[in-house]
């Protein structure tokens, strides 16, 4: 598989290995893995990222380097990373500040199995008892002829040029909103169209979290409640939608909560049935609304839900528990209807200043010099 970042990942070879690049580009199966995971750095920044496994993947080998094994012999003797210390390091790295333990303790393992099915090396190991990790060095190694590579620095050089890839499509992208905040008030179809450019099905997971919350929190903003514990005397109280963590992050929590109703929502780009009926066990069954990266009809979303759970659970009085927690489903042309509802509500320069601040949070942006100083 070639792509645009391909290019970037041969060049680096080529000035590392001179002829035998190709070679060692064909022949490890860890280059070949990390050349797919990078396919969205040129797609700028509405394209799905790739920090989680590739990070895994950099700070392990990253240790190796730290500890000298790239220049001796010694790894099989090595005790192992402490875990802490890589997880600390993965969140150090730039978009690295949400990730959870999924890839190093599994998922890296798991992704790697599926592109190369027939190969019995796993990329990373680890001792439970003593919570150790290593790299798996034959990975590392790639022989060309006679002649034995080492590519663990050459790793960390191109997971670098990822990095710095998607940092500056992200700092593009925050720009770009923050121009579009100078031209609101004369030009307000140019931020609509940016908005709605930002509801579609191949945009980047975190951010459609963040639209969708931006655009969720000033449609509910008019609406009223009244409530109280007596009767002549009930409060009329603004429906406040809350965001309860980070995007994206795999750490069971949920996306959105509303206050008064406490109302829960679940943003998800999955239709796997078990993914919903886990998001609703978490809450013991309480009603929750799903907001789905999907254009397909509501109708039919829920059908193909459903559809999956019979096939497992065969039973029809279970599956129709589950379904009759999905309070709501939203989609991305409901969305779409009620970002125009909030422009009606006067609030488009809101929602585009909310998506601006989420975006600075999630992906630890603050101005142009600090991501200098960064990098």
């Amino acid at each position: 598989m070639e792509h645009t970042f391909t290019v970037n990942i041969k060049s680096i070879l080529n000035n590392k290995f001179g002829t035998d690049a190709d070679e060692i580009f064909r022949n490890s199966n860890l280059i070949q893995y990390i050349n797919f995971k990078t396919r969205s750095a040129n797609k700028g920044s509405k394209a799905r990222s790739s920090f989680a496994n590739l990070y895994a993947i950099y700070v392990l080998a990253e240790d190796y380097i730290d500890n000298g094994f790239d220049q001796k012999n010694t790894y099989s003797n090595y005790e192992g990373a402490i875990y802490n210390k890589l997880f600390t390091r993965q969140r150090q790295l730039p978009f690295g500040g949400s990730l959870q333990n999924h890839a190093l303790d599994n998922r890296m393992n798991a992704e790697f199995k599926k592109y190369f099915p027939t190969s019995d090396i796993i990329p990373i190991l680890r001792k439970l008892d003593t919570n150790r990790y290593w790299i798996n060095e034959n990975l590392l190694k790639v022989k060309v002829g006679k002649r034995e590579y080492n590519l663990a620095s050459v790793i960390i050089e191109i997971i670098d040029a990822y990095t710095r890839t998607k940092q500056d499509a992200f700092q593009r992208f925050i720009k770009a909103c923050e121009e579009l905040q100078e031209i609101e008030s004369s030009k307000p179809e140019k931020v609509i169209n940016f908005i709605n450019g930002l509801l579609e099905p191949n945009v980047d997971a975190r951010l459609f979290e963040i639209v969708s919350y931006s655009i969720l929190k000033f449609y509910y903003h008019e609406q009223n409640v009244f409530w109280g514990f007596e009767y002549d005397n009930l409060a009329k109280e603004n429906l406040k939608l809350y965001k309860t963590g980070r995007t994206n992050a795999n750490d069971g929590g949920i996306d959105f909560v509303m206050k008064p109703l406490g109302r829960f929502f679940q943003v998800t780009e999955t239709l796997d049935f078990k993914k919903y009926f886990l998001d609703i066990d978490k809450i013991q069954k309480f009603p929750i609304t799903f907001v789905i990266k999907s254009s397909e009809e509501i109708v039919e979303l829920l059908n193909k839900i459903k559809a999956n759970a019979n096939k497992i659970y065969l039973v029809n009085a279970i599956v129709e528990k589950y379904m009759n927690c999905i309070e709501e489903i939203i989609n991305i042309p409901i969305l779409n209807q009620r970002f125009r509802d909030t422009i009606q509500l006067g609030y488009l320069n809101q929602v585009l200043n909310e998506i601006i601040s989420q975006s600075k949070v999630e992906f630890n942006y603050t101005d142009t010099e600090e991501l200098d100083d960064d990098e």
